[in-house]
């Protein structure tokens, strides 16, 4: 493979070959320290499970044979058979005993030859001074008395039985060499662990450090150069050629980078222009704004002067007509008393629209300011004011009102009007039924004031708030049709909306939002107020 085509390769294309060739070395290590491990668990548990309970066994061995040379000694000098018993028990723990070494020495298949040939010398020198000594013995006390065993004990040798100790110290010499060994290896096997440890960890380091150093030639340094370059180009430098030295991928990169670089120096000269008739389109808006304000400004105080100019004339043209009616009335015929009282009813009336177009243009350019007002304590003002009105059948509610921000003289005219317009437009023979709730709703609340009245069309749901706008003739109910209009504009002085709710099967149902008080937790829920 050349150079050439390995520097073609991409970054994901050398990472995974460099991790691929890690993790081959390291399986193979990984593979060879199972073996090996396992290898030292067998030697280990040699030691332990082995040789351990073979020198152990080795030992009683020692004391069983021990045991039946005592209980022959003994039975010979006293001829009773108890004497006897450790001699039994001996003999019938030795027999245990050579079989438990010889099942261990035969544990997993793999037996020592000299530990077998150690254990078949011991079990013949048992029965060979069994054969010599104990059993003739005890034939000789049981047949001839104690005192003929005795006889034969002093003048027998002990060359048997000290052939069977030797016999047994030889056995547990052949286990011991076979615990040596099984030692020696469990050590060789533990060095050879560490050694392939260190050298996986060698592996791992140098594997890090290749990637380490990979990153750095072809991410980390060329990325820094790329940043550069496009940071000169960001300064302006729109010219400049963006390249870049690293892997596939981030040359790919580059040449994108570049080309939108190309793309940005070529659009540059129309977002100028752009931007100059965006500026120039933003000074004539601004230019217009500013005469609208001025507008407003103007109409605002037309309006509030037409109204407050008014008055005068109007206060004398109600009154000259009210002294014709009161001085002549009688005195003509019933056509002149007639347009009499008209001329006094639409001088009234004008003075109606004249005050309530002077309390809409006074909205919002009259202020105190804004403070912390209780909507429960405004209602109980509005309940207060149109308790005549609502006479003694009619019920004025509200529970769930909060401490909201703005004007109190506003707020409470809102609500007189919203309440008042449920009082005005009852249902005949029905006692009027207004409730007032508030809920919480993200930033702001969300007001309802709701009746049992003759409620309002959907499709008058869009005309209701506009000024002067009635749905019924002037002799039906009374009032200019400037309410809602006023109601709607305090409620955009205080920041929130206002609309009529269609969903209600019976009256009128209309909500309203302000913002919420900065500071202000919600309040529990009021005890339900009733009129």
């Amino acid at each position: 493979m050349s150079l050439l085509s390995v520097r073609s390769w991409t970054l994901r294309r050398r990472v995974v070959a460099l991790c691929l060739a890690v993790g081959l070395v390291l399986t193979v290590l990984g593979v060879f320290a199972a073996i090996t491990a396992a290898d030292s668990n067998d030697h280990i548990d040699v030691i332990l499970n082995k040789t351990g309970p073979m020198r152990a066994a080795g030992e009683s061995l020692n004391t069983a044979v021990v045991n039946q040379e005592t209980g022959i000694r003994g039975f010979a000098i006293s001829g009773n058979e108890n004497n006897l018993r450790p001699y039994t028990d001996g003999l019938a723990a030795q027999d245990q005993l050579l079989r438990q070494i010889g099942s261990l020495n035969e544990q997993s298949g793999n037996g020592d030859p000299k530990v077998r040939a150690a254990l078949l010398v011991v079990q013949q020198r048992a029965d060979a001074w069994r054969a010599v000594v104990a059993d003739p013995v005890i034939n000789a006390v049981r047949t001839q008395g104690p005192d003929a065993g005795q006889e034969l004990v002093e003048a027998a040798s002990t060359r048997e039985f000290d052939a069977l100790r030797t016999s047994i110290t030889d056995l547990q010499d052949e286990i011991w060499i076979v615990r040596n060994k099984a030692a020696d290896a469990a050590k060789r096997t533990g060095t050879v662990l560490v050694s392939v440890e260190i050298f996986a960890a060698v592996v791992v380091i140098l594997a890090g450090a290749a990637l380490l150093l990979l990153l750095d030639r072809l991410i980390t340094r060329p990325v820094t150069e790329l940043a550069e370059q496009v940071r000169d180009v960001a300064r302006g430098n729109y010219d400049k050629h963006i390249t870049s030295e690293g892997s596939p991928e981030l040359r790919l990169l580059a040449n994108d980078v570049d080309g939108m670089r190309q793309q940005i120096a070529a659009e540059l000269t129309e977002v100028r222009e752009a931007r100059q008739q965006i500026e120039w389109v933003n000074d004539q808006l601004k230019l217009q704004a500013e005469e609208l304000t001025r507008s407003n400004r103007d109409l605002e105080q037309f309006a509030y002067v037409a109204s407050h100019d008014l008055q005068e004339p109007l206060r004398k043209v109600a009154s000259f007509c009210q002294l014709l009616q009161r001085r002549y009335a009688g005195q003509m015929d019933e056509r002149a008393d007639q347009y009499i009282a008209f001329a006094v009813d639409g001088a009234q009336r004008m003075q109606r629209l004249i005050n309530d177009l002077l309390a809409f243009s006074r909205i919002g350019r009259l202020t105190a300011g804004f403070t912390d007002v209780d909507l429960d304590h405004v209602m109980t003002e509005v309940k207060s004011q149109l308790e005549v009105r609502a006479g003694d059948d009619g019920e004025i509610t509200w529970a769930d009102l909060p401490t909201v921000e703005g004007e109190e003289p506003l707020l409470t005219t809102l609500l007189v009007n919203l309440v008042g317009n449920s009082l005005k437009f009852r249902r005949p023979d029905v006692p009027p039924k207004i409730h007032v709730t508030a809920e919480r709703e993200e930033k702001e609340w969300r007001i309802n004031v709701r009746d049992n009245g003759i409620g309002i069309e959907a499709e008058f749901a869009d005309k209701v708030f506009v000024i002067f706008q009635r749905l019924h003739a002037r002799d039906a109910y009374e009032g200019t049709g400037i309410g809602l209009a006023i109601v709607k504009k305090i409620v955009e002085y205080h920041g929130g909306r206002i609309w009529l709710d269609l969903e209600v099967a019976e009256g009128t149902s209309i909500y309203f939002t302000l913002p919420l008080l900065a500071g202000v937790p919600v309040q529990e829920p009021l005890k339900e107020v009733t009129a």
